[in-house]
């Protein structure tokens, strides 16, 4: 998009023009946020990075700025203008589209889907890929148990109301893992084309980092959605009491919960952190208590990027089943929460278990995941895009 086409709340960041007569390429997207990005925005740029490696030039980006809770209607939210996708922003699509020569549409969530209905109306003949990083309708199903509000209603119906679309009418379905296919089929009559895995980028160098000194400690990472609050809040009363290491809670956001976490010697409340190497590198073990929830978890992926064992539920590890085994404890109850990290602490683990991050770099990393998105849209494995 350019000039004067953009309407509010949306942004055109690229200006390049079609590169050879060959179709282009548009990914819609959420603007990134100035807050440090969460498991779904971390992906979501892992996404449009690939891409951009890809298709170079050809790819047409268009960000939606997610609107200020409260400031949409209830009408128009139902019929899937939510999250920044406005009816003047479906139009301006659609006009790029065609000015673009855009072939193919990447949205880069269900919550998109009446983009996807749109552009199938008025342009029958692109094709649209829909990255699930949720199955949407589930997610906001667990958050209105967990908080039951008119308003937990309202999103719940408005985002099960956009992923029918979604389903409906893209052509390429990628989810995160098999259940959450199984999942799109028993609610929409529909299961994913594809399975790509949860993917992470690697800020910085990770490999070889040294055990940190003092008292080897438990590690919860992660922010404060619904199922990590009452995760590890289950874990500071049922668990934590329990256990001759203490937990570090790390996640921006956490600091609102100290009270209700924080026991001596037991549980500490770190809260938001701008590094954290040095939280994995004194860990002893990495803890998964989440019970609830789509997709797959960052914090596993994340601890064996960091070479560190996992101790986490069969929900923890949703989508992880292949390497559970090697990469940690599933556990269900308290008292094998307990066992698992009594047995971490008794073990002479590595600060950095090289085994561990061969299952990332194989399966999680940002190559691993280049790899299958080339292969779901068509392109050699190798193909990339020249600068």
């Amino acid at each position: 998009m350019s000039g004067d086409s953009v309407p509010p709340g949306a942004r055109d960041v690229t200006t390049a023009s079609i590169d050879g007569g060959s179709a282009r390429i548009m990914l819609v997207t959420a603007r990134p946020g100035t807050s440090p990005p969460g498991g779904r925005e971390m992906l979501g740029r892992l996404n449009r990075g690939i891409l951009q490696e890809l298709f170079g030039e050809r790819l047409v980006v268009m960000e939606l700025e997610k609107p200020e809770q409260g400031g949409q209607s209830l009408t128009l939210a139902l019929r899937g203008h939510i999250d920044g996708l406005t009816p003047a922003v479906i139009a301006a699509v659609l006009r790029d589209i065609e000015r673009e020569r855009v072939g193919l549409v990447f949205l880069d969530g269900s919550n998109l889907g009446a983009l996807a209905a749109a552009i199938k109306a008025e342009a029958p003949g692109v094709s649209v890929c829909t990255f699930f990083h949720n199955v949407e309708a589930r997610f906001f199903w667990g958050s209105l148990k967990q908080r039951r509000s008119p308003r937990a209603l309202a999103v719940l119906v408005a985002n099960y109301l956009a992923e029918r679309k979604a389903v409906r009418h893209s052509d390429t379905l990628i989810a995160l893992t098999a259940r959450d296919s199984r999942k799109l089929k028993r609610l929409y009559g529909r299961a994913a084309t594809h399975i790509s895995a949860m993917a992470i980028d690697e800020p910085v160098a990770t490999r070889g980092i040294a055990a940190g000194e003092g008292p080897p400690y438990a590690l919860f990472v992660g922010g404060t959605f619904y199922a990590n609050r009452a995760g590890i809040a289950w874990f500071a009363e049922h668990v934590a009491p329990r256990t001759g290491m203490k937990t570090c809670v790390v996640g921006h956001g956490f600091e609102a919960y100290r009270q209700g976490l924080e026991s001596p010697g037991k549980v500490e409340v770190i809260g938001g952190v701008d590094d954290l190497r040095q939280w994995y590198r004194g860990a002893q073990v990495v803890i998964a208590p989440i019970f609830d929830g789509s997709g797959m978890k960052t914090k596993v992926a994340e601890a064996l990027m960091y070479g560190k064992k996992i101790v986490g539920t069969p929900e923890a590890f949703a989508g992880y089943e292949a390497v559970a085994a090697q990469a940690g404890w599933q556990c269900r109850t308290a008292d094998e929460f307990v066992a698992a990290l009594a047995e971490a602490e008794a073990l002479d683990l590595p600060g950095f278990d090289p085994a561990l991050r061969a299952l990332f770099d194989a399966q999680f990393s940002r190559d691993a995941a280049r790899t299958r998105m080339a292969a779901i849209l068509g392109l050699p494995v190798m193909e990339r895009a020249v600068p």
